[in-house]
């Protein structure tokens, strides 16, 4: 199943949770943080200005983007895969 996400919504993968600290210890599931970056899988055709017109989006499908630890965005599964949809504005940034 395909999605496509509206307007200025963006989907993200978001990166696996890591098993263990630096220092080598093994986490439990409940302990472990989830991770605040992710591969942008989907995103909409733009945000829509007052005057009608459409701004197209910063981020584009590939790019490796952080985002607040707790995103308000939607959680969904497609195909057995957690993603997240999410506004532009919730992306605090690029990594290259």
């Amino acid at each position: 199943m395909n999605i496509r996400p509206l307007y200025d919504r963006v989907v993200v993968r978001r990166k696996e949770e890591e098993e263990t600290t630096a220092g080598g210890i093994l986490l439990p599931g409940s302990a472990k943080e989830k991770p605040n970056q992710g591969e942008v899988i989907a995103v909409g055709e733009g945000k829509v200005l007052e005057s009608g017109e459409i701004r197209a989006l910063a981020v584009k499908v590939g790019d490796t983007v952080v985002f607040g630890q707790y995103a308000g965005g939607n959680t969904i599964e497609v195909d057995g895969e957690e993603l997240i949809i999410m506004g532009e504005s919730e992306i605090y940034g690029v990594i290259d």
